[in-house]
């Protein structure tokens, strides 16, 4: 039976956005539901809520930077058209009006299918297209979505754009207009589900966001919109959605459970704070977790005011899990009261693609594939990312000295002109590959697989010492004569691997048999120690520079100047300029792995 999924009913009292209500007229008998009122026993009810996160740009199982089907270790799939298969499988499973499908943010951004749709093809333009995850999403029905960090790469009129185009609203209580500190989205949605008898179920999603935004995505937010903590932000709304006779009430939320953040005290706010959140703040039933980018099948968390056991879960990355909250309601005392949550994840490589939307976007996919697949010059040799994290290798040189050449360009006829320039570049995956003979933009592409812009920061030898530290503490500490594999000696403290940074322009020693804090030795500059008062310029990453990773000194540093323009597409533009690449020009072993002066390897 049809139904209208998002008859809106309703505004907030902050911002006059529309609250969604999703219901139907009745429920299908094999679907879960209410015993009959005059039935012996408790009335009861059955429903289940999915939930996706950091989507990231995934439609099609394709990695566009590979230009085949997506394939990794342990055989996972992505995309949303291998969800929508799972999503439908649960819908008839379940009966599609006893379910609700939401995302928690990173949708819009992270393939060259996305990017297309926001620099090439932009839908911002007169007449644009419909951005792809919009579309795909419309398609499998989503009820709502919070905002993730990476919704704002874009700028704010890409991000109201797609909001426009989406048929569910975009969720972020914590996203506050920076002048009239009112939320500039929803905060939050409500949903009914109806049932057989008795009341209907009043289902509420509080959208979260990552306070991180305002460090990371500094020069498209600030001055517009500020991002205070999650936790702060749920004890407000949580009680006015109960007040507003909410049954349940679930947080879709863009911050990991961990309790950490990576920049540090730079901002009041825990970016990873989903139990903190299920911790300190009452009357929340579940939380889908996102932006930490793991899998969390079920992780509870006892509210320390109720006692009560909140659910959350963290569907892996991509549309590689789709979680599912199952709800057990009970009616009791005139109003329906959560009996049990569990939460499980679903696997999506265990279904094929639902054709439905391979073919709504196979134009656009197609579009994209033959864009990444111009030819933009040639290389002399083939070169690989596979020993990045270990080894001082050319590909991320060239990463390096990219950067390094064009802010040396932007910097001439200053007064900083005169001042050496440095790169920092981490391998951002081990995949990257620049084929011998003719590359093509995904190849190029495929070196910087983020949406970083750049910056010139000025920091003082002493600083940059101590910027090596920190980044080697990235190495497992090995003992002299002890086996090294180089697959179990990196990501140490679990740092991811773009949290892992050489520096090009300067020569060093990472001693990894001694204690993190500790291993940077015959660090120079052209052949002379580094004189710790000494000057000198680094091209470094936006994400770097406002926080990201908590790396010393950077956030702090002078700022000689900046680009908008993503990292990617600096490196696209110059081997079009070059128009070949020759490692033999800028390529040379700078930093190396030892233990007590003896190379590892």
């Amino acid at each position: 039976m049809a139904f209208d999924r998002r008859t809106f009913i309703g505004t907030t009292a902050a911002t006059g956005a529309a609250v969604a209500l999703a219901g139907a007229t009745s429920t299908p008998a094999a679907a879960a539901g209410p015993q009959d009122a005059k039935a012996k026993g408790p009335r009861t009810y059955a429903f289940t809520v999915m939930g996706t996160t950091d989507l990231h740009g995934n439609v099609f199982n394709w990695d566009y930077f590979t230009d085949k089907e997506f394939d990794d270790k342990a055989h996972n799939d992505v995309g949303l058209a291998k969800i929508s298969t799972l999503v439908e499988q649960v819908r008839a499973e379940k009966g599609r009006r006893n379910t609700l499908l939401i995302d928690a943010g990173d949708t819009m951004q992270g393939t060259q299918l996305s990017y297309y749709y926001a620099k090439v093809d932009p839908i911002t333009a007169r007449r644009g297209p419909v951005h792809p995850m919009a579309q795909a999403m419309n398609a499998i029905g989503y009820d709502a979505a919070a905002l993730g960090n990476h919704e704002f790469n874009y700028g704010i009129p890409v991000l109201r754009k797609f909001e426009e185009q989406c048929d569910f609203p975009l969720l972020g209580a914590n996203a506050l207009d920076a002048k009239t500190l009112k939320p500039a989205f929803a905060p939050y949605s409500m949903h009914k589900l109806r049932t057989p008898c008795g009341r209907d179920v009043k289902v509420a999603v509080l959208g979260l966001t990552n306070p991180g935004i305002a460090l990371w995505d500094k020069a498209n937010v600030q001055g517009k919109m500020t991002f205070p903590g999650l936790e702060e932000q749920a004890a407000k709304y949580v009680p006015r959605l109960r007040s507003m006779g909410a049954d349940v009430v679930i947080v879709s939320a863009h911050s990991g459970s961990s309790g950490t953040s990576s920049y540090g005290d730079q901002l009041p706010y825990v970016e990873n704070a989903a139990a903190l959140v299920a911790e300190q703040v009452p009357g929340i039933d579940a939380i889908l977790v996102g932006h930490a980018h793991t899998e969390i099948p079920e992780y509870r968390v006892r509210n320390r005011a109720t006692g009560k056991d909140v659910v959350l879960s963290e569907p892996l990355k991509w549309g590689q899990r789709l979680t599912l909250f199952d709800f057990e309601l009970v009616w009791e005392k005139g109003r329906w009261s959560v009996a049990k949550v569990a939460a499980k994840v679903l696997n999506s490589n265990t279904v094929a693609e639902d054709a439905k939307i391979t073919r709504l976007l196979s134009d656009e996919h197609r579009k994209v594939v033959a864009y990444v697949n111009q030819v933009i010059g040639t290389s002399t040799q083939a070169m690989s990312s596979a020993e990045g994290p270990v080894k001082d290798v050319p590909i991320i040189d060239l990463i390096n000295h990219v950067q390094a050449e064009t802010v040396k360009a932007a910097l001439a006829g200053t007064q900083w002109a005169a001042l050496p320039v440095l790169s920092q570049a981490s391998c951002f995956s081990r995949t990257a590959a620049i084929p011998a003979g003719q590359v093509t933009i995904r190849d190029a592409a495929g070196l910087y697989p983020f949406e970083n812009t750049m910056e010139a920061r000025l920091l003082t030898g002493a600083q940059l010492k101590e910027y090596l530290e920190y980044s080697a503490r990235y190495f497992v500490r090995t003992a002299p004569g002890d086996a090294v594999d180089p697959a179990k000696l990196t990501n140490a403290e679990a740092i991811p691997d773009y949290n892992y940074d050489a520096v090009y322009g300067l020569s060093y020693d990472i001693d990894i048999a001694q204690p993190a804090g500790s291993r940077i030795s015959g660090l120079s500059f052209q052949g002379k120690a580094v004189d710790p008062a000494a000057q000198f310029v680094l091209a470094v990453n936006n994400y770097r520079a406002s926080g990201g990773g908590n790396f010393p000194h950077v956030p702090q540093a002078k700022q000689l100047w900046s680009n908008s323009d993503e990292i990617r597409n600096t490196i696209i533009q110059w081997v079009k300029a070059k128009g070949t690449i020759d490692p033999a020009q800028f390529a040379s072993v700078d930093w190396r792995l030892t233990r007590a002066g003896v190379p590892v390897f």
